[in-house]
């Protein structure tokens, strides 16, 4: 269990206080809780007693040892699929019906990790016309976000591929206003160039959602909505079963808000869409 869901399960043992500070170190999670105490005790408005039994009361010895744990996740966020399988030592590879077990056990982790109401408030978010909708993912879960993409077009207007050139970035941050939405699929191994993109995007005010794992992508700092969803398999490879099953659920209370809107759009998608075939030889 991450630090972040430790903290999100003990939320009804928490003080005002420690809600308060928990909140602040949720905001910015993790780099809120590396700061020093005297530090964070200013940013949350808390004391350094209130801190210290904060983290006491999430079962650890004190604010260095939760800092530790802090440390010891971001390390784990970069860990690499060489890593991953020299863990598992000699061990042979699991039956089909294991790794589909292992699949099922992430769903079930999902359903409990992503509140209901942030699902609604990224519902929200994605399904407001006035917005428009950007999505970019790092190297490997581009093709979530492209998946995405696809979908969400045929539902409504103005939605956004950025590129995985950063050299036309520019262009499109340039088109950004302060309503619009930015989405970002980031994963460990993270993709330093979606950092900087999701800097420059709240430096021009937009939103950004930032879906990435337990271990939270550096783009996620300040992120509007964070989606952390589980990832790690048992093997050398993190699962995207979970950010898919994500990404299949909002569509369809995207497509069904408006569902008179979102049929006229898809009939006029498919009218436009080039149909003839090849005869066959």
């Amino acid at each position: 269990m991450s630090l972040r869901t430790q903290i999100q399960s003990a939320s009804d043992l928490l003080t005002p206080a420690e809600r308060q500070l928990s909140a602040v170190i949720l905001a910015d999670y993790p780099f809120a809780g590396l700061e020093p105490i005297q530090e964070l005790s200013q940013r949350a408005g808390v004391s350094a007693p209130s801190i210290s039994r904060f983290v006491s009361k999430l079962g650890y010895r004190g604010f260095q040892e939760f800092q530790q744990s802090l440390v010891r996740e971001l390390r784990e966020g970069r860990t690499s699929p060489i890593e991953l399988k020299e863990a598992q030592g000699g061990a042979p590879p699991e039956p089909f019906a294991a790794q589909l077990a292992r699949a099922s056990a992430l769903l079930a982790e999902l359903a409990e990790q992503v509140p209901a109401a942030q699902f609604d408030r990224v519902v929200e978010l994605l399904s407001d016309p006035r917005r428009r909708i950007y999505m970019i993912g790092g190297r490997m879960t581009d093709s979530i976000a492209r998946f995405f993409v696809g979908h969400l077009r045929q539902i409504r207007a103005d939605v956004v591929h950025f590129p995985s050139d950063p050299e036309t970035w520019p262009e499109y941050l340039l088109r950004l206003r302060p309503r619009d939405v930015v989405l970002v699929i980031d994963f460990r191994r993270y993709q330093a160039s979606l950092e900087r993109l999701a800097a420059k995007v709240r430096e021009r005010r937009a939103q950004t959602i930032v879906i990435t794992d337990q271990w939270i992508s550096p783009a996620a700092r300040g992120a509007t909505e964070l989606i952390p969803v589980p990832t790690l398999s048992g093997t050398l490879w993190d699962s995207y079963v979970a950010a898919f099953a994500l990404v299949e659920a909002l569509l369809v209370p995207l497509a069904e808000r408006n569902w008179s809107e979102t049929r006229t759009r898809i009939e006029a998608w498919d009218a436009l869409r080039d149909t003839e075939t090849e005869t066959p030889e």
